[in-house]
């Protein structure tokens, strides 16, 4: 890898002699104590795509607002087009100099017309009457650079798929003539293929002399369509090179500042005791019950593909789906999962794959999501001590590494990683014997996923079971003891996790059961479980 610059600025430029769009020096945005940015220089070049990398917290949210006016720097010189930019400036001052933005939150209005959106406040019209046919040939134009031409200018945008509601986004963006463009998680709601359609159209406007800024955390589409990187860490530009000197680790290993090889935790202690046991318990879409056994201080991961019935195991076991027939035990005893209310009571717990709508209560503080469900255990005689409470969002909190400015703050302050790891430490304080983690490090960057993994390891190092569903296959080999395979809404592999390779476990959720196997050196290792208890892989 060549060297960084220790500045931000470019090492060399992918465009001869191009003046860049947008130059900033030194800036600094400061709230209070914290240094959001700190001194950081840019270079955004015409014809370029620009990636921004950095774990959640950063640096990167706060770049994009300072670029487009929706904050104000507190130092540093801000130029477009080599003309100074002044600290108080608007959105729409930013936009008119051709600073446009993408959100992953779109900001279009669902319930108005693909016509109404691409043109609402910038009409052509005469005596106060809209010039109709103007209009309609300005929007159309609008959609074609962006491969839309063919789509309904009266078409809803509620009616839209979000894909082409991404693209109606960019397209408005250009219509305010954006020399750069800024993409903050564009794919996030996206398909892999509508992924791919949209970065073929992002590099269509780079190579139209469009600038582009492409904040992602997705490190394989950075790799796919970007030209130079900038990785911020803790408010500083770090370093900035041409992707071509990167590998994939690198980068990773540039953004949180230490090596991929620290990622999952090492070895454990042999697990001890069941925790959780399914025993034939009916699952919703299963033929057969299931049934399945996770050890104290052991991690059992469960793989398949989208829609195999890998979360529907962890809802039966937790009440949040109805079960026919069978029994779940925790710690030996017959758990009551009627309902997730009765599941927790017994020491189970849950972190299902969409915090924002069944984990985190927005409208609370970090403080009052963690203590919300265990006030019983805190008060005395219906009373609630201030000392006591922060006691035990001390405890819950313990190794979990949250990153936050007060616990008054409400959880909407944190990111992605850190909300989860406040909803880890809610589970802690109710003193969960087994955690089911439905797709735990999704939407979460490389350095949060490296303290959620060392939560879960020195919890299940006290003793804690975990049974993990993650699409994420190199995540389930590193941090698990046994992975179970599902395919079809059947269990048809147990594996030892250090033996697994990602083609073994593919293989395995792929093909047809009826003729599933897997390399020579996995079979001593895999075992048909059919409605029976799986094998504790030891």
């Amino acid at each position: 890898m060549a060297p960084a610059t220790s500045n931000g600025a470019s090492p060399e430029l992918p465009r001869s002699g191009a003046a860049p769009l947008v130059s900033l020096r030194q800036v600094s945005k400061d709230y209070g104590r914290v240094h959001a940015l700190d001194a950081v220089t840019i270079d955004l070049l015409p014809g370029e795509v620009h990636c921004l990398a950095g774990e959640n917290g950063a640096g990167k949210s706060t770049l994009i607002k300072v670029l487009t006016g929706a904050v104000p720097r507190t130092s540093g010189d801000y130029l477009v087009g080599g003309d100074d930019v002044p600290v108080q400036v608007s959105p729409t001052q930013m936009r008119d100099r051709g600073i446009g933005v993408v959100y992953q939150e779109l900001s279009l209005f669902p319930e108005l017309s693909v016509l109404d959106n691409l043109l609402m406040g910038s009409y052509s019209s005469v005596g106060g009457y809209l010039r109709g046919a103007r209009n309609r040939e300005t929007a159309r134009e609008h959609l074609r650079r962006v491969g839309l031409e063919d789509l309904s200018l009266h078409a809803l945008v509620s009616d839209l798929p979000t894909a082409t509601r991404q693209l109606v986004e960019i397209a408005r963006v250009l219509g305010h003539e954006a020399d750069l463009v800024i993409f903050d998680e564009p794919t996030t709601a996206l398909s892999e293929h509508e992924a791919g359609e949209l970065l073929s159209r992002i590099a269509q406007l780079r190579d139209a002399g469009i600038g582009i800024l492409y904040v992602t955390h997705r490190i394989e589409e950075m790799f796919e369509i970007g030209d130079r990187v900038s990785v911020m860490r803790d408010g500083r530009l770090v370093e900035t090179n041409p992707m071509s000197h990167y590998t994939p680790e690198s980068l990773v290993e540039a953004m949180v500042g230490r090596s991929l090889e620290d990622l999952y935790p090492g070895e454990r202690t042999q697990p001890g005791e069941p925790v959780l046991e399914l025993d034939e318990l009916g699952v919703a879409g299963y033929a057969r019950p299931v049934s399945l056994t996770v050890r104290g201080g052991e991690i059992v991961g469960v793989a398949g593909l989208l829609g195999s019935g890998r979360s529907e195991i962890l809802r039966a076991a937790f009440g949040a789906d109805p079960s026919s027939g069978g029994r779940v035990r925790v710690a030996g005893r017959d758990a009551n999962v009627s309902r997730p209310g009765a599941a927790a009571a017994s020491g189970i717990g849950m972190l299902t794959e969409d915090r924002k709508e069944s984990g985190i209560f927005p409208e609370l503080s970090i403080r009052e999501n963690i203590t919300v469900a265990g006030y019983r255990g805190i008060g005395r005689a219906g009373w609630l001590s201030g000392r006591r409470i922060d006691q035990y969002v001390e405890k819950a909190l313990r190794g979990l590494r949250v990153k936050y400015n007060s616990l008054d703050d409400p959880i909407t302050s944190l990111s992605g990683g850190n909300q989860q790891k406040v909803l880890i430490a809610r589970w802690m304080g109710l003193g969960a014997r087994a955690l089911l983690l439905d797709e735990p490090t999704k939407g979460v960057d490389v350095g949060a996923k490296a303290d959620i993994y060392a939560a879960i390891a020195e919890m299940a190092a006290n003793g804690m079971g975990f049974l993990v569903v993650s699409s994420y296959l190199p995540e389930l080999i590193g941090l698990c003891d046994r992975i179970l395979v599902v395919k079809d809404h059947a269990i048809v592999a147990d594996l030892r996790a250090d033996e697994a390779t990602e083609e073994s476990i593919m293989q395995l959720a792929s093909i047809d059961t009826a003729h599933a196997f897997a390399p020579e050196d996995l079979t001593s290792s895999i075992t048909a479980i059919s409605g029976t208890e799986a094998d504790d892989g030891r």
